[in-house]
């Protein structure tokens, strides 16, 4: 099965598929065209650069636990993506020199980070400035994510759920569940006016399997995927059937139970890299998008954009 074989469909609720060169897809395009001019306000150095309609010309930058996404954004569709092993610095390096080329024929590109793991933020900004020229925008020190938040004031929340809560609100406008599977599972609602309220956080599928192994004499060291049965015939089986029915269970149970405390059944939005291996073909769930952090930094700048637009024409 091609990589991006599952993609939105704004058609309703059954998942598509096709071809990998078509992993562009309406929800991308929905999501990702700018609707206003940038204005040149003072409130951020980023609208002093623009004073002309433009299609969102990005470099994002994902940096999650365990790896990094990035992408890049020409006249606001997304031409090329890639996710890159965290320890592995030469191969981000390069990730980035090779996403970097889909901007050089862009006006006005620009480079916006995410990111989970400072330590690997720090320095693929220093090579973003130095090497692809280009000055590193962080987010939420740079630039706010878009979506209201309903936490605890102690609370301090990954980047990367935000820029999933955005992204999946900004496109459905509606009352959402986001379930990003990597290397830990959250499960987190949004409600019906885009107001994030936190949700759950459990192991992920590796990491179950991982913490069996270290955490008993005799359960075996076992790699992820797909159980091809829900009995398992051996240990190994046995391992992957219950980490895999466990999670969709436990997922099925707090879209429910969401439900029940908001009033609806909400639409429910998958992403992660394990998304795929443990939500393919599940009926509870509405939208596999890979790429969902990759859009959310997309519409955290297109943002911005807007705010300026509308602090230039009200101070016009």
């Amino acid at each position: 099965m091609p990589a991006c074989t599952l993609t939105p469909s704004l058609q309703g609720n059954a998942l598509q598929s096709v071809q990998p060169d078509a992993c562009i897809n309406e929800l991308q395009r929905v999501a990702l065209q700018p609707r206003a001019w940038l204005g040149c306000g003072d409130h951020f150095w980023l609208s002093a650069c623009y004073n002309t309609p433009m299609q969102l010309n990005l470099l994002a930058i994902c940096v999650g636990n365990t790896s990094t996404r990035l992408g890049a954004f020409v006249d606001g569709d997304l031409v090329h993506r890639c996710r890159i092993d965290n320890a592995k610095r030469d191969a981000i390096v390069a990730g980035l020199q090779e996403t970097a080329t889909h901007l050089r024929e862009t006006k006005d590109a620009m480079a916006v980070i995410a990111s989970v793991r400072p330590e690997i933020s720090d320095w693929i900004s220093s090579h973003v400035k130095d090497r692809l020229k280009l000055k590193p925008i962080r987010v939420e020190q740079d630039l706010r994510i878009p979506i209201g938040r309903q936490l605890d004031p102690e609370a301090i929340v990954g980047e990367d759920r935000l820029l999933n809560a955005a992204a999946a609100y900004d496109v459905l406008q509606q009352a959402c569940v986001v379930v990003d599977a990597g290397t830990a599972i959250t499960v987190d609602f949004v409600d019906g006016a885009g107001t994030y309220h936190g949700g759950a956080i459990v192991p992920g599928a590796q990491m179950m399997l991982r913490s069996m192994h270290e955490g008993t004499a005799l359960l075996p060291s076992v790699e992820w995927k797909r159980p091809e049965e829900p009995i398992g015939h051996n240990s190994v089986q046995a391992m992957r059937s219950g980490v895999y029915h466990g999670v969709r269970g436990l997922v099925r149970e707090l879209v429910e139970q969401y439900a029940e405390i908001s009033g609806a059944f909400p639409m429910v939005v998958v992403t992660g890299g394990d998304a795929e291996t443990l939500f393919e073909g599940f009926d509870l769930v509405d939208r596999v998008v890979p790429d969902l952090s990759l859009l959310g930094v997309a519409a955290t700048v297109r943002t911005a954009m807007e705010d300026d637009a509308g602090m230039k024409r009200g101070a016009s």
